[in-house]
């Protein structure tokens, strides 16, 4: 480079320098807090959408553009400065802004990509979403999420499918990025209605494998396609490598998708451990590699946006059984999630070391850690291992029960064993109970009420007190802006979260350097159309979740739960008449019941008030010989609805049935 090219760059830098700081757009817009720019919106443009975040200080407005890195900064360079160190100064300074928008490789000519989440946003769990081109659609994990206390009689809650129906002839693969149930909870469900080639690593597939056998799919196994890691798989007209992630299960991934428009790279849930139980590190390496290609979109986890800092190795959780396998004097019960692979081997592994034989209770926990051993992802000897008829052959020093039950699930091992009511397992003042796990958003009163239980029974109870009995296997803060500057991109938008996470992995994008224009919240419905000129909404699809009953694994139609919650809020009033048909009187007085209404005590006058009332509206009111009872009987419902609704401002259900004889 000659000292004339020098010269312009600088020229270039201080042109387009100037050009920034004054571009009163770009002024205006940093006025505007967070808000949802859809197609509809007057602010979208060709060249940006998303969202704009601005903080107030009292009446003092703080402008984010101050703080996000210029693409062109002014160089003021000495006139006394030789000519060649100018050069070096302008040629690096070109090299660096060139390092940190490496996006501006791509080809603005590319094509465009639609995403759309239809779960997983809004909530914790139930994460699944549909990437899609002109040609080619791709489903990125089917997972399930949990019902909270007004949903009486259901177990799981799975995504709604009508749009994969709606785009099935597109669909070319479901694309799984790990084994969890928030990802792969549902697709024995998806199965019974459309049938794909599901893409994942072995333990994923094995997984799913379990839930077909359960389900009477097993032919569907077919369908599966075992996923070598930084290999890429042609799929349609994306090509997708999968990358090994450090997560709280064995076996995760995050995705590399290169698309018409561009490369997008989806984390899927991770977090960054440097000091993983299996040893394997995250590949940052190809993060790095996709990143320097040039990133179009970047989808990241939003789980833990919140928390400051790293978030702490699994392997800390391993030095923490230590401790409290020291001090057990009699039997240890630990608890955790039934998939959490490394935290259940170093349970086990402590408990070998302690001369404790091992017996695995609960349905889940038995088919993944009898898959795991399977796979050889735990190395533990069958001879370590006993049945639940067996614990009392042993001394309580020289058991160790691993178990189901940590979110406080009524039907789970942990629970019985808490009620006294599991068949092989009585809980004894000497055991020790250790929970590791936290509690899911919606499962607190839950866990509460296990921890009463347990604590009445007697036992020990390790939990919360010990710091590092339990980690998130979510990224924090730094982790997060590790992956933001690893892959650079040009647009963003954060996943798997509430809105308050995606909203704060927002902020923490933008202080990495990510145009907060290039910025979009999502919920989920929301498509979203990607291009390397803009990121937009262009419409909302039909989302929303479906209620299962696991005990049949049958689905439960939304108006059952609905009069579920209003029969358990608002109780209900049955009323029997016999009318003469060929009178048109009452034969006898209607007999009134009710439920969840009145106390017991006042069930008799309020019977007797609402007998009186129909009464007195049937002899004011002609009943023709020809009336059909259902008429009679929407009558009657209209009068003690209004009656209750004065008397008590409650709208229970009302039953009224009438018998012509």
């Amino acid at each position: 480079m000659n000292q004339e090219n020098g010269q312009q760059n600088n020229t270039n830098i201080q042109e387009n320098s100037q050009q920034t700081n004054t571009n009163p757009t770009q002024k205006k817009r940093s006025q505007n807090p967070f808000r949802n720019r859809n197609n509809n919106s007057k602010n979208n443009s060709n060249e940006n959408g998303g969202y704009q975040q601005n903080r107030q200080n009292g009446n003092k407005r703080v402008n984010n553009n101050r703080n996000r890195p210029q693409r062109y900064r002014r160089i003021n360079i000495d006139s006394s400065v030789p000519a060649e160190m100018k050069k070096a100064i302008l040629e690096n300074e070109r090299i660096q802004q060139d390092r940190m928008e490496p996006w501006r490789k791509i080809n603005l000519n590319g094509g465009k990509v639609r995403f759309t989440p239809l779960g997983g946003l809004g909530e914790i769990g139930g994460n699944m979403a549909v990437l899609e081109t002109e040609t080619t659609a791709i489903v990125i994990d089917v997972g399930m999420s949990f019902p909270d206390e007004t949903m009486h009689g259901v177990d799981i809650l799975v995504p709604d499918f009508s749009y994969l129906h709606a785009i099935k002839d597109k669909i070319k693969a479901v694309v799984i990025t790990h084994a969890h149930e928030d990802h792969i909870g549902a697709i024995a469900y998806l199965f019974k209605e459309l049938k794909f080639p599901i893409y994942a690593t072995p333990l994923a597939l094995a997984m799913i494998g379990n839930k077909f056998d359960e389900h009477k799919l097993s032919e569907d196994k077919k369908y599966f396609r075992y996923v070598i890691k930084r290999k890429i798989y042609e799929i349609g007209d994306m090509k997708i490598e999968w990358l090994h992630n450090t997560h709280s299960i064995v076996d995760a991934c995050s995705l590399a998708i290169e698309t018409p428009a561009g490369i997008l790279m989806h984390t899927a849930d991770f977090k960054i451990d440097h000091t993983p139980v299996d040893g394997y590190t995250m590949d940052l390496h190809r993060w790095a590699y996709y990143g320097q290609k040039g990133v179009l979109c970047l989808f990241s986890d939003s789980t833990n946006s919140h928390s400051p800092g790293f978030t702490k190795s699994e392997i800390v959780v391993g030095k923490t059984f230590d401790e409290l396998f020291e001090k057990a004097n009699g039997r240890v019960i630990m608890s955790t999630f039934s998939s959490n692979v490394h935290r259940i081997y170093q349970a086990m592994e402590r408990g070998v070391r302690h001369g404790r034989k091992i017996c695995v209770i609960g349905r889940s926990m038995e088919r993944n850690i009898e898959t795991t051993r399977k796979l050889g992802y735990i190395d533990i000897k069958e001879e370590h291992f006993i049945d639940a008829h067996e614990v009392n052959r042993y001394k309580d020093n020289e058991i160790l029960i691993v178990t189901t039950g940590s979110q406080g699930e009524t039907m789970a091992a942990l629970s019985r064993m808490a009620t006294d009511e599991h068949r092989h397992i009585k809980l004894k003042p000497s055991d020790t109970v250790i929970i590791s796990a936290s509690a899911i958003p919606g499962n607190e009163a839950s866990v509460s009420k296990l921890m009463n239980l347990l604590l009445k029974a007697g036992v020990t109870v390790r939990y919360k007190e010990f710091s590092d009995i339990h980690v998130s296997g979510h990224a924090s803060q730094e982790e997060q802006k590790l992956i933001l500057r690893l892959a650079q991109p040009k647009f963003f938008l954060p996943v798997h979260g509430e809105y308050n996470h995606i909203a704060a992995h927002a902020k923490t994008a933008i202080s990495c350097g990510v145009d907060e224009r290039n910025i979009l919240l999502m919920s989920d419905g929301d498509q979203v159309e990607i291009t390397p000129k803009y990121v937009k909404k262009v419409k909302t699809v039909k989302s929303g979740k479906r209620f299962i009953d696991n005990q049949s694994n049958q689905e439960v139609l939304s108006d059952v739960v609905s009069d579920r919650q209003k029969l358990a809020t608002e109780g209900i009033v049955n009323i029997i008449l016999q009318i003469n048909a060929q009178e048109g009187k009452l034969i006898d007085k209607p007999v009134v019941m009710s439920h969840g209404l009145v106390a017991n005590k006042d069930s008799q006058k309020f019977a007797k008030k609402i007998s009186d009332l129909i009464e007195m509206h049937l002899s004011a009111s002609s009943i023709e010989k020809s009336a059909n009872p259902k008429v009679i009987e929407d009558d009657i419902k209209n009068l003690v609805r209004r009656y209750i609704i004065k008397e008590y401002k409650s709208y229970p259900f009302i039953i009224p049935t009438v018998f012509l004889v």
